[in-house]
């Protein structure tokens, strides 16, 4: 694999962006990856990151930072590219991201039947919180 090069993605990349996302198995039909995707460009607050191999998307991850806490959405590696590190570099990625609007903690959330993702956030050193996520929907879907 050619090494990989890393970028913030712009609007231009949405659709490469979210066919990335959902090669990856990330999308859900109640959420709309392009809506999520042009917020976080509209966002001063949040990003995507996007590592490219020989020009290609091979990963993403959207980061935000809300003032109290930074999160990651959408970590995804296109099929071709998983077990190659690129999961990992993109996390650094964020959290570089983060500790440079002096973000004081990341948070994520995964599925709780999702138990390779699980595997792979705390081989990255990632533990599970003391909390529980509510929610409640706005927008009447």
């Amino acid at each position: 694999m050619a090494s990989p090069q890393l970028r913030e993605a712009g609007p231009a990349d949405a659709k490469a962006v979210i066919g990335l996302w959902q090669a990856a198995g990330l999308t859900r039909p109640w959420n709309h990856p392009a809506t999520d995707y042009h917020l976080a460009m509209e966002n001063p607050a949040a990003t995507v990151l996007l590592a490219e191999v020989d020009g290609m998307p091979a990963a993403t991850v959207m980061v935000g930072y809300d003032g109290h806490r930074g999160w990651v959405y959408y970590l995804g590696v296109a099929p071709a590219f998983q077990r190659q590190e690129l999961g990992r570099m993109l996390m650094q990625a964020a959290e570089a991201w983060l500790a440079a609007r002096d973000c004081p903690k990341i948070m994520l959330m995964v599925r709780s039947d999702n138990l390779a993702t699980k595997a792979f956030y705390a081989a990255l050193g990632y533990e599970p919180q003391a909390v529980e996520t509510l929610g409640r929907r706005l927008d009447g879907r």
